[in-house]
C-alpha cells in the first residue's frame, strides 16, 4: 500500500474489515518505511474506508506506527472516523492512548508545519483542559488562530456558525509526538502517567530534560499516576531513586499514586520511601487536600540550589520572547503595550499587591525561563476571553492564566523556530502571590522589562 502525501502529512487508507487477521495484508512495516524517503512530519492511517475494526485489528497498525515514530520522531495516529468510532477507540485504549486522533485529514494538516501565510481561524473544543491547551499551542505554533471554547455549551453555540471557521475541531486527541511519558498539570502539581511493566526503558521514555526544566521554573510536586503499573524491576527502581535524589536538591517532592505491590517486591517500596518518595492510594488524597498540597510543595516554590548565569545566546533572542509576550497579550486583551525600562538585574517587583505571576521554561538549542508578573485586571481580561465570561474565581483565573502563558510559550517557540532554534517548552507554573515567585526566583539574574498595558504595569523577566 502506498501513502498519499499532502504537504507534510502522509496517509495510508486501508479498507474493508480490520480484525487482526487480515490487517497485515493491508499495511506492512515495509510500506511505512517507504515513507522515510518522504519529507513528512506526520504519518496517519485513515479509517474512512474501513467498514469494521476491533482492537486486534487496530493494534497491528498502531504497533507499526509507533515503531516508525521511535525511529523518525514524527507524529502518528488515526484519522477520518465518526463520533462513535472515536468513542470506541478511546474505550479500547483508555489511559494508555499514546497516539493522535484527528477527526478528519483536514484537521490533521493543521497540526503539521505549513506556510505561515496560510493562517486559518478554527474553532476548538476538548473536554480535557490540558488537551485544549496542547492543541492551542500547536495551532498557534503553526501560525493559525484557534478560537478556544471553554465549555461544551459554548462550543455548541459557536459551531452553529460554521462559515466563520476553516475547521471545527472536536473528537480529536493529541497523543505523544515522540517518546515521552504523558504529562499534565493540575494546580501546581505535575502528573506523569506510567503503565505496564517498568524496566530500564523508563530512562528512554521519561523526558528528563523536561523534568529538570520544570524544576527550574518552580514546580515542586511531581506525581506519578501508577494505577496501571503492573510491576517494576531493579532498573526502574534505580531510576526513581536517582530522580528522588535530584529532586531533593530543589526541595521537591515525588509521589506515587495507585501503585500496588502484588507483583513488585515490597522491599522496593521501602527503598523508594528511604529515597524520599511518598505513596498514596488515590489521587484525590493529594489534590483535594489543600493543606497537604501546601506541605508537599504544590503551593510553594523554594529556590533551587543551582544558580545558572545568563548567556549571550539567550540575550540575543530577547526581542523574540518580548514580541511573543506583547503580541499575545495585545491580541487577547485588546491593550497596546509601551516599554518603560529594561535592565539586567535580579527580579524586582515594587508592588506585590493584586498581582499574579507565572513562569514557563524552554530547553533545546537554548534553555531558560520566562517569568511574567500580571496585574490581576490583565489576568482577568485574559481569563474572560478564554472562558467566555467574567469571573472573580481565583482558581479559574489562575487556570486560564496558565493556558494564556502556554500560548505565549508556544508563540516564542514558533518565533525561535523561524530563526532555526529548536526548543521545547514546559507547562507553566502559576503563583497566586508574588512572594512565592520571589522565593523561587531569588538570586536569578536576568533581563527585566517593565511594560505598561493601558495604565497597568506588567513585568517580563528572562532568565536561566
Amino acid at each position: 500500500m502506498r501513502a498519499t502525501v499532502k504537504g507534510r502529512v502522509a496517509v495510508f487508507s486501508p479498507q474493508g474489515f480490520l480484525d487482526g487477521n487480515n490487517a497485515p495484508a493491508y499495511l506492512t512495516i515495509e510500506d511505512i518505511k517507504a515513507t522515510e524517503a518522504l519529507n513528512v512530519d506526520m504519518l496517519l492511517v485513515s479509517l474512512k474506508k474501513v467498514i469494521f475494526f476491533n482492537k486486534n485489528g487496530l493494534d497491528v497498525f498502531i504497533k507499526l506506527l509507533l515503531s516508525i515514530r521511535t525511529q523518525k520522531h514524527i507524529a502518528v495516529g488515526l484519522c477520518d472516523y465518526d463520533h462513535k468510532k472515536f468513542t470506541t477507540i478511546n474505550s479500547f485504549y483508555g489511559g494508555s492512548l499514546n497516539f493522535s486522533l484527528f477527526l478528519t485529514e483536514k484537521i490533521a494538516e493543521l497540526f503539521a508545519p505549513t506556510n505561515k501565510s496560510e493562517s486559518r481561524t478554527v474553532l476548538l473544543y476538548n473536554d480535557d483542559p490540558s488537551q485544549r491547551s496542547a492543541m492551542a499551542i500547536e495551532l498557534f505554533d503553526y501560525g493559525h488562530n484557534p478560537i478556544i471554547a471553554q465549555s461544551k455549551k459554548e462550543f455548541d453555540e459557536k459551531k452553529k456558525s460554521p462559515d466563520l471557521y476553516y475547521a471545527i475541531i472536536e473528537d480529536t486527541y493529541l497523543g505523544l509526538f515522540g517518546q515521552k511519558i504523558a504529562t499534565r498539570v493540575t494546580g501546581n502539581a505535575i502528573i506523569y502517567t506510567i503503565a505496564n511493566f517498568l524496566d530500564a526503558e523508563i530512562g528512554n521514555t521519561f523526558n528528563i530534560a523536561y523534568h529538570n526544566n520544570s524544576l527550574n521554573v518552580g514546580f515542586r510536586l511531581f506525581i506519578f499516576d501508577a494505577y496501571k503499573v503492573v510491576s517494576m524491576n531493579v532498573h526502574a527502581l534505580n531510576f526513581f531513586t536517582k530522580l528522588a535524589s535530584s529532586a531533593a536538591e530543589y526541595n521537591a517532592t515525588i509521589c506515587f499514586v495507585g501503585l500496588t505491590f502484588e507483583k513488585t517486591p515490597v522491599s522496593f517500596k521501602n527503598d523508594l520511601e528511604d529515597a524520599g518518595i511518598l505513596f498514596f492510594d488515590n489521587m484525590d488524597d493529594i489534590l483535594k487536600n489543600k493543606e497537604l498540597l501546601q506541605e508537599l510543595g504544590g503551593s510553594s516554590a523554594a529556590a533551587s540550589k543551582q544558580v545558572r548565569t545568563l548567556n549571550k545566546a539567550l540575550v540575543n533572542e530577547l526581542p523574540h520572547f518580548i514580541d511573543a509576550t506583547v503580541s499575545t497579550i495585545a491580541m487577547m486583551t485588546n491593550a497596546k503595550a509601551s516599554k518603560e525600562s529594561m535592565n539586567v538585574q535580579t527580579l524586582e517587583v515594587k508592588n506585590t499587591q493584586n498581582q499574579f505571576a507565572s513562569s514557563i521554561g524552554f530547553y533545546g538549542d537554548l534553555d531558560g525561563m520566562i517569568i511574567l508578573v500580571f496585574p490581576k485586571d490583565i489576568a482577568k481580561k485574559a481569563c474572560e476571553l478564554l472562558i467566555g465570561e467574567a469571573t472573580e474565581d481565583e482558581e479559574a483565573i489562575l487556570d486560564s492564566l496558565a493556558e494564556f502563558v502556554n500560548i505565549i510559550g508556544g508563540r516564542a517557540k514558533s518565533l525561535l523556530g523561524e530563526k532555526k532554534h529548536h526548543v521545547d517548552i514546559t507547562l507553566p507554573r502559576t503563583y497566586h502571590d508574588v512572594a512565592s515567585l520571589m522565593e523561587m526566583a531569588q538570586n536569578k539574574k536576568g533581563v527585566q522589562v517593565n511594560l505598561v498595558f493601558e495604565g497597568s504595569s506588567f513585568i517580563f523577566f528572562l532568565t536561566r
